[in-house]
C-alpha cells in the first residue's frame, strides 16, 4: 500500500479533530489542567497534520508545493505558542494560537474544493 494512502485519512482524522478540541479551548475557562491537557492534544493534532503533509505531494507530480510552506509556518506557530505560554507570556501565546487557529480553519476549508487531493478523497 502506498504510504500517501496511509497518511491522507489520518491526516484528515486528525484535522477534522483538532476542529472541535480547538473550538472547545475558546469557550472553557484558561489556564487549568482541562485547558493545558486539550492545548498539548491541539498541538499534536495539529503538529501530526503539519508533518503529515510532507508525504501528501500527489498533486505536484511529487513535489513539495507552497502549501507546504503553510506546515512549515505551522509548525514553527506551534512550537512558539508553547514557549509563550511556558515562559507566562499568555497574551502573546493566545493571540498566535487564535490566530493559527482561524486561519488553519480556513485553509481546511478550501482543500474540500474540487480538484484538491483531500476534497477528491472525500467527496469522489
Amino acid at each position: 500500500m502506498e504510504l500517501q494512502a496511509i497518511i491522507l485519512p489520518l491526516h484528515i482524522a486528525a484535522a477534522l479533530l483538532a476542529v472541535p478540541v480547538g473550538a472547545v479551548q475558546f469557550w472553557r475557562r484558561k489556564g487549568g489542567r482541562t485547558h493545558r491537557w486539550l492545548g498539548w492534544l491541539w498541538v499534536l493534532l495539529m503538529a501530526f497534520v503539519a508533518i503529515g503533509s510532507f508525504w501528501l505531494r500527489s498533486l505536484n507530480d511529487g513535489s513539495f508545493s507552497p502549501v507546504h510552506l503553510l506546515s512549515v509556518f505551522t509548525i514553527a506557530v506551534l512550537i512558539a505558542g508553547v514557549v509563550m505560554a511556558r515562559q507566562g507570556k499568555i497574551n502573546r501565546h493566545r493571540r498566535m494560537m487564535i490566530g493559527l487557529y482561524c486561519g488553519l480553519t480556513a485553509a481546511g476549508l478550501a482543500t474540500l474544493l474540487p480538484g484538491r487531493l483531500i476534497g477528491d478523497f472525500l467527496f469522489g
